[in-house]
């Protein structure tokens, strides 16, 4: 109970699915949590549920593809903790449409929220982990930042982005001594929220649900908790020597 004993993390994102999960299993291990929302009241969902079971937490809201927002979530960081140890760069968005049919402003809703977001983040969570004397920046892509999906384009692009820019980010501050790693996550079919709104939005859910099903060799899809487990790994002190990694938890999809 005490993998990330005494750490500061700040996930995004953090009202519902991966977030959420990621959120409850860091407080459970013994981090401090900042959790953040364009929902607020999700956030503070998550937090009171942090709170009850003996954790601390703040609940913020906050939307990462507005530049403005970052100091102010980051300041609220450090006025409450004093310092940042983990930041994960969770919040996402997905439009289940391919090339011809997304349009620019959903190409740039997409790209603003999932890679500006992951950006922002990067550059803020560097600046206080600096003075906090190192940390772990851990990014959410997706086996679609490997692969391509039609009806995925804008989701497929951004999160593409967010893969080589994690390795970017890593080799920076490798370079520069900082003491913080970043790491990426490639989740492959996570039965969360955003992933049954986008089979939906598909057409037939339960048909799309087993489609989906049969491309993961394993025989189920993931559950939130799966992609906790590799963030817990990634906070903690355990994965010192992992950095520029991209860190696949797909059930096998890719391996076909």
């Amino acid at each position: 109970m005490s993998r990330v004993a005494g750490k500061v993390a700040f996930v995004t994102g953090a009202g519902l699915g991966l977030g959420r999960a990621s959120s409850l299993l860091l407080a459970s291990e013994g981090a401090r949590l900042v959790v953040s929302d364009i929902d607020e009241s999700l956030a503070a969902s998550t937090a009171a549920e942090i709170v009850k079971a003996g954790g601390e937490a703040l609940a913020l809201r906050h939307d990462v593809s507005k530049p403005e927002d970052w100091p102010a979530v980051m300041a609220a960081v450090e006025q409450r903790f004093g310092r940042l140890d983990v930041l994960v760069n969770n919040a996402g968005i997905a439009i289940a449409k391919n090339v011809e049919d997304t349009t620019l402003a959903e190409w740039r809703r997409t790209m603003a929220i999932n890679l500006d977001g992951v950006f922002l983040g990067c550059q803020e969570g560097i600046r206080l982990m600096k003075k906090s004397g190192g940390g772990s920046i851990i990014n959410l892509s997706s086996i679609d930042g490997i692969i391509g999906e039609a009806e995925l384009a804008a989701y497929c692009a951004s999160k593409g982005g967010v893969r080589t820019l994690t390795k970017a980010v890593a080799v920076h501050c490798a370079e520069q001594r900082y003491a913080i790693r970043c790491n990426s996550i490639h989740p492959g079919y996570i039965w969360t929220p955003q992933t049954e709104n986008y089979l939906r939005d598909l057409g037939r859910l339960e048909q799309e649900k087993a489609k989906a099903l049969s491309r993961h060799p394993i025989g189920f899809l993931g559950e939130p908790r799966d992609i906790a487990y590799m963030v817990l790994y990634l906070a903690s002190d355990e994965s010192k020597f992992v950095t520029g990694a991209e860190m696949v938890v797909d059930g096998g999809y890719l391996a076909v």
